[in-house]
């Protein structure tokens, strides 16, 4: 027997609880913009099915990791490819909570493999720019995109390893008030940040849409420059932001 579809608002009102997507850290800008819409109507037919969250967190890894091997591709098929996985990515890092929401499903196994899908797409995305970029060219490219993946990691645990510092002190999980640097100078390069959002391009989302417009560039001018300009770009702002987060979290009182 078929198993009817639930109403999209009664899913959204399980699946999509607001305190979750109002939250600073807790939603992409994009998942609040447009995929919410669309991954809610995605989870409408999944849930329908024995599919398990779990599965879903690995097909958003896949798409992942996918997107960084398909920058290997030359020209503009790789970048429009990358892009498009990486919505894929975003799509599956939506749908697969909504699910386990809905099914009430929960694993702790989930959300690792979840947060370890997270590091691999955004690193597998700097490298295969990395071997992108050095195509018909020096192989130190390869090297700044290993480096950018470097950073790109050490970015995402910084702030998980705050979880893990607090949980071996017996602390609970830092809150959002917790985040807000004591020093007055790191608040303020905070702001400043926040403001002209270049710390968006370390996530793996934001950097494949600049990966996919200096692709377009490169087919213009007809070379691979824009799109070593880019990863040049990404790699500095990817390590300002490493420097300038640890020293964020530091001065916080998160570790407190």
């Amino acid at each position: 027997m078929k198993v009817a579809a639930p109403a999209l608002a009664e899913l959204r009102e399980v699946c999509q609880p607001q305190a979750k997507l109002q939250s600073r850290n807790g939603e992409h800008w994009a998942g609040r913009l447009y995929m919410r819409a669309i991954s809610l109507r995605t989870t409408r037919q999944l849930v329908r099915t024995s599919v398990s969250p779990n599965t879903l967190t690995w097909v958003m890894v896949v798409c992942g990791v996918g997107a960084g091997a398909a920058l290997l591709i030359p020209g503009l098929t790789g970048a429009v490819l990358a892009a498009v996985l990486f919505q894929g990515f975003l799509l599956f890092d939506c749908v697969d909570g909504e699910v386990a929401r809905w099914k009430r499903q929960f694993s702790t196994a989930g959300v690792y493999v979840d947060r370890l899908g997270a590091y691999l797409a955004d690193a597998a995305l700097m490298i295969g720019a990395g071997v992108r970029a050095a195509r018909g060219g020096s192989e130190l490219w390869v090297s700044v995109g290993l480096a950018t993946a470097l950073g790109v990691v050490l970015l995402k645990a910084s702030t998980d390893l705050v979880d893990v510092a607090r949980a071996r002190s017996g602390l609970l999980p830092a809150d959002e008030e917790s985040t807000q640097p004591r020093s007055q100078g790191i608040a303020t390069a905070r702001r400043l940040a926040s403001i002209f959002k270049i710390h968006r391009v370390t996530n793996g989302i934001e950097a494949s849409l600049v990966l996919l417009a200096t692709a377009v560039a490169d087919a213009a001018v007809g070379n691979i420059g824009p799109t070593r300009i880019a990863l040049a770009a990404i790699a500095v702002i990817t390590w300002g932001m490493v420097v300038a987060h640890l020293a964020s979290i530091l001065s916080s009182s998160r570790l407190r």
